[in-house]
């Protein structure tokens, strides 16, 4: 399983690169900062995070990859799987999350990652996770089509019903249940994977990874060049606020890290540079602020055209 495990380390490492290659490229102006780490006085984990700030397009874009190694696993894991109580644990994975500057431009959510726990004389408990959301500003209906599209074209070679089944947990799973809110248009949540058997499971998470890129460059192209003022920015900082909420209340992502001791400025660079909340806020009737979780942010099947 050391083998497999190295296997996917370096399919994690190369999707880096190839993502802020492309993030890069189509921003034209800024480069990614690469600040390599290890845990401190440890030597059970470390990672390379890769960070983008002040582009011409991007406000801000992170892309992490982290692998952390221990013998015992926290209470957020443990809690949901108590048959991993006791095992030595190896987890890793890609986590990104962009941020444009222009609010036409949505914000873009992906990660894949794999975790394996052993325990001398007991079968290896292992699987992989992952999957891409949205979230729109400003939205488009032709965008969202497109952003689940690919989605479903990820899901294809896997079964009939893969897509419908993984889109329908990205929209369980990004919801706010204090604002009885979707966080975005969703698009893909998967975890627990390791069916039918780890060559299969692994494609899978490889697909998920590899149609990011083609999900979300040709919005970013598309939008980028559209006009904004202030009143588009506040309303971005604003919904920017409810992005914060979930990450730090719902994402099982950021608690695993924390709990784990993982480094807190990779965990949290997923937050965005500048936000705003407004008490009590409702845009105005009929306004394009309003469509936004009167239309986009209600679940519905973006591809029943």
């Amino acid at each position: 399983m050391n083998n497999k495990a190295d296997f996917v380390r370096r399919y994690l490492t190369g999707l880096q690169q190839t993502i802020t290659s492309a993030i890069e490229n189509i921003d034209g102006k800024a480069g990614f900062l690469i600040d390599d780490w290890e845990r401190p006085n440890r030597n059970d984990g470390g990672g390379r995070t890769m960070v983008l700030t002040n582009g011409d397009v991007f406000e801000q874009a992170g892309v992490n990859f982290s692998e952390v190694c221990g013998d015992s696993l926290p209470a957020s894991a443990t809690a949901h799987r108590p048959e991993l109580a006791g095992r030595n644990y190896r987890a890793m994975g890609v986590s990104l999350v962009i941020h444009p500057h222009n609010p036409q431009v949505p914000t873009s959510h992906a990660n894949v990652r794999y975790f394996i726990a052993e325990k001398p004389g007991e079968a290896s408990i292992w699987w992989f996770g992952g999957g891409f959301d949205l979230t729109p500003y400003y939205a488009y209906r032709e965008d969202c089509v497109h952003w689940h599209r690919i989605a479903r074209q990820a899901c294809d070679p896997f079964g009939s019903d893969c897509y419908q089944k993984y889109k329908q947990w990205c929209d369980d799973y990004f919801f706010l249940k204090h604002r009885g809110e979707a966080r975005g248009i969703g698009g893909l949540f998967f975890d627990d994977l390791n069916q039918p058997d780890f060559e299969t499971a692994l494609a899978f998470m490889q697909s998920v990874g590899d149609h990011y890129l083609p999900a979300y460059l040709p919005i970013v192209e598309k939008r980028k060049v559209e006009e904004f003022g202030e009143n588009e920015r506040n309303f971005q900082l604003y919904r920017r606020g409810r992005y914060v909420e979930f990450n730090l209340v719902y994402d099982r992502g950021t608690l695993f890290g924390l709990q784990s001791g993982g480094r807190t400025e990779s965990i949290l660079m997923s937050l965005p540079p500048v936000v705003n909340w407004r008490y009590n806020y409702q845009p105005e009737s009929g306004s394009r602020e309003a469509e936004l979780t009167d239309y986009y942010l209600k679940p519905r099947d973006w591809l029943s055209d």
